[in-house]
């Protein structure tokens, strides 16, 4: 080898090592670059920065059965829930109704369709009709049903997106929620188009398209839910194998939470709907046959996806992991875009611990069953600070119309991840900056604004902590 051709190579590999050392710092300078947002900078975007900050992370906040039997008392006990399983065989025009009437009254305000046209109360008057409770009869059987695939449960039997203000097409006022595959329902009454059932659940009563419901007998609908073993959903979303032969099976989405019949021992030679089982889960969905049937089919998962053979232990770690694998998703207001909205990303986060949460966040704010702390305006300034440096991971933080989950704090200051469609703070120059966030976001609470007068802080009406 030359002198030159020598020098050549001792240059390129000092270059090398040059590069391996530099490069730590480099990336440890990308995890700590500023994003924009008060208060948060990349390396904060990361559950494993929360969690090294935990002095017990694995540690169990509730047990099994001290989780069931909290959910118990949720359905015993919570105005805002109730237990299917205990409806009578036979349910009267005077229930049907109020449950009806409870969520799908006549508009007051004015709406406007996706264009800005305000909606004329002609439509408004058709919706109601649509409604059809002349044709409750004095006393019906009562039916159930399993949800089919993910689905909108709506204010009124109509597809129509409406909204408050013209230009505001994101919250669109008639999504309530949505239902996922393996949900039982009770059908309690037809639209006028028969297009549609209002359905009730344990966790919400409302409108959906019968497409989505398959009806089965009660032992059979309240029995899936039990079916052992299972596997639980402990990703954001996991989608089943797409399938051409069984296209009611096919790249279904379920969300975080979900739990699913697992046919362990299903025998890896034999083929499941056109494909091999062997690399799969082998799981069981409702199908919804021709005649509005239900019937109960094997389903493929790969291997590859994020669910667990049981719920998580609940622990601060597992919160904080399962929290932020949402990080970044669309908000989506009732459960819309095939996302959620904050009190679904929080119950979505728990219930894959197997903690069941009221939906809305008026009511999970104020459920009985949770540790609760109450704020009022007697509440002042110091007793609220004081609350704030108390908070622990996991406990979720009330303002009107919107929960965040605490993941710790950093230099003193309380952190959250919430599913936000805002976000403001002020900037140097103590103006309001609108962060326009939309999102599933970290960010600190301190410095958060309710208005140009009151913090998020300020503004508190609740503390739920779910502890023992």
């Amino acid at each position: 080898m030359t002198r030159h051709r020598w020098a050549l190579v001792r240059w390129i590999g000092l270059a090398a090592i040059a590069l391996l050392l530099v490069q730590p710092a480099l990336q440890a300078r990308e995890t700590t670059r500023a994003t924009g947002v008060v208060g948060v900078d990349t390396a904060q975007l990361d559950p494993t920065y929360w969690i090294g900050l935990q002095r017990r992370p694995d540690a169990v906040v509730l047990e099994r059965d001290a989780i069931a039997a909290q959910n118990r008392r949720l359905l015993q006990t919570d105005a805002s829930t109730r237990d299917i399983a205990t409806l009578p065989d036979a349910l009267s025009a005077t229930q049907v109704r109020a449950w009806i009437e409870a969520l799908s009254s006549r508009p007051a305000r004015t709406l406007y369709d996706q264009g800005g046209a305000e909606i004329p109360a002609a439509r408004a008057d058709g919706w109601v009709e649509a409604l059809d409770l002349g044709a409750i009869p004095p006393s019906q059987p009562t039916r159930y049903g399993l949800i089919v695939q993910r689905a909108p449960l709506r204010t009124f039997p109509t597809r129509t997106r409406v909204f408050n203000r013209i230009g505001d097409t994101d919250i669109d006022r008639f999504q309530e929620n949505a239902f996922f595959p393996g949900t039982p329902v009770a059908i309690v009454h037809e639209s006028r188009d028969r297009d549609w059932w209002f359905v009730v659940g344990n966790l919400y009563a409302a409108w959906i398209e019968k497409r989505f419901v398959a009806e089965g007998d009660r032992a059979t609908v309240l029995g899936y839910a039990d079916r052992t073993p299972y596997l639980v959903v402990t990703g954001a979303e996991v989608r089943t194998t797409t399938t051409p032969e069984q296209p009611a099976l096919s790249d279904l989405q379920l969300d975080m939470g979900v739990r699913v019949p697992w046919l362990r021992d299903f025998p890896g030679e034999r083929g499941v709907n056109g494909q091999a089982a062997y690399a799969s889960y082998v799981i069981e969905l409702p199908v919804r046959d021709p005649d509005g049937r239900l019937r109960i089919a094997p389903a493929l998962l790969p291997r590859t996806a994020d669910v667990s053979p049981d719920y998580l232990p609940l622990t601060p770690g597992n919160l904080l992991r399962q929290g932020f694998k949402f990080l970044g998703e669309r908000y989506g207001w009732g459960h819309d875009y095939d996302a959620r909205d904050c009190s679904g990303f929080v119950s979505e986060v728990y219930r894959s611990m197997g903690v069941i949460l009221p939906r809305n966040t008026r009511d999970q704010s104020v459920t009985p069953v949770l540790n609760r702390i109450a704020l009022t305006e007697a509440d002042d300034a110091a007793r609220r600070a004081q609350l704030a440096h108390e908070l622990r991971v996991g406990d979720l933080v009330y303002i009107p119309g919107h929960v965040m989950m605490v993941i710790g704090h950093d230099q003193g200051m309380p952190y959250v991840i919430h599913d936000t469609n805002g976000g403001s703070w002020r900037g140097a120059d103590g103006r309001l900056v609108s962060g326009h966030l939309n999102g599933v976001s970290v960010t600190p609470l301190t410095p958060l604004r309710f208005d140009q007068e009151h913090s998020y802080i300020d503004r508190m009406t609740n503390i739920q902590r779910i502890r023992p």
